[in-house]
């Protein structure tokens, strides 16, 4: 996936003259070639992330389209009232590509691990916020990206993530049904959706049918799309690689409670509860840790139903 969005924003820039690319400290290897054929479009800035903020405002100010790359702890924490000011409040066309979305960079622990990303963004005005499931979704992506008015953040997954979206289409603001069944809904975004697709097979297996939403725009959320699912269903489970604090899940409880369904829902949010994750680990075994496996997936939605 990170390679893909490079390769993208590459591509792109080779027909758009208004695309501009901005990383902070990132490695010499890192769009070379974007480097050595376009260099007064890239420009590689140090450890100063608001000042890269600041930078790619005034470039999208002047009619440029900016894409900027750095870890999403420094994105979102660092930089939040620079987002805001500089960039929401003027729909600045400009795209924060995020690395280690999530928990990716559990070696590093707490100090890196973005699981409040989607939280933090979410309650901005004027942001989008996207999230892929695989590389292939990320290609997909990318060209809808150019001419989108005003800021995007776009959530990257470890790299080497599975395909498992291959031939979906992509619109943003868009929700895709990946599997249908009559059971339970089960709602993810991002590099869960493969996490839940192995959940479905494990369900499948006990004679358990569930439908799949997967979500790759979390802002503006389809709407739409979630209640015309969760309206065949008595029990709805959302997974996401993030706090369930002010992530899907509560996106998602937020419009069912608003909804007025005159049957009663079972409800449940899968993902990283109000902590600081301990421990030094991978991003699999942070994932285990915390129940963002298949196994507790399906355990829960047959829970719900008893």
């Amino acid at each position: 996936m990170r390679k893909v969005v490079m390769d993208m924003v590459y591509e792109l820039a080779k027909k758009d003259p208004r695309i501009f690319f901005i990383g902070s400290d990132l490695g010499t290897e890192v769009l070379k070639n974007f480097k050595q054929e376009m260099p007064a479009r890239f420009l590689m800035e140090g450890i100063s992330e608001q000042h890269l903020i600041g930078m790619a405002a005034g470039l999208a100010a002047e009619g440029k389209i900016v894409y900027l790359n750095t870890i999403a702890t420094f994105l979102t924490r660092r930089c939040f009232e620079q987002i805001v000011l500089d960039l929401c409040l003027h729909k600045t066309n400009v795209r924060l590509i995020s690395s280690g979305g999530g928990i990716v960079y559990a070696p590093l622990g707490p100090t890196h691990l973005a699981i409040d990303d989607i939280a933090i963004l979410r309650a901005v005005p004027n942001m989008t916020i996207l999230a892929p499931a695989d590389a292939e979704e990320m290609r997909r992506l990318m060209p809808a990206t150019v001419d989108y008015l005003g800021p995007i953040y776009i959530r990257l997954g470890k790299g080497g993530d599975p395909i498992v979206a291959p031939n979906l289409p992509f619109e943003i603001g868009k929700g895709y049904v990946v599997r249908e069944g009559s059971d339970a809904l089960i709602v993810t975004t991002g590099v869960t959706l493969k996490t839940a697709l192995d959940a479905a097979d494990v369900l499948n297996q006990e004679g358990i049918t569930v439908s799949i939403l997967h979500l790759p725009t979390i802002k503006p959320l389809d709407t739409k799309t979630i209640l015309e699912q969760a309206v065949k269903v008595p029990t709805i489970v959302v997974v996401e690689e993030h706090t369930i604090l002010g992530g899907l899940g509560s996106a998602v409880a937020e419009v069912l409670m608003e909804a007025g369904f005159t049957d009663s829902k079972k409800f449940k949010r899968i993902g990283i509860p109000d902590v600081f994750p301990e421990g030094y680990g991978s991003q699999a075994s942070m994932m285990e840790k915390y129940g963002i496996t298949a196994k507790n997936i399906a355990e829960t939605v047959k829970k719900l139903r008893e």
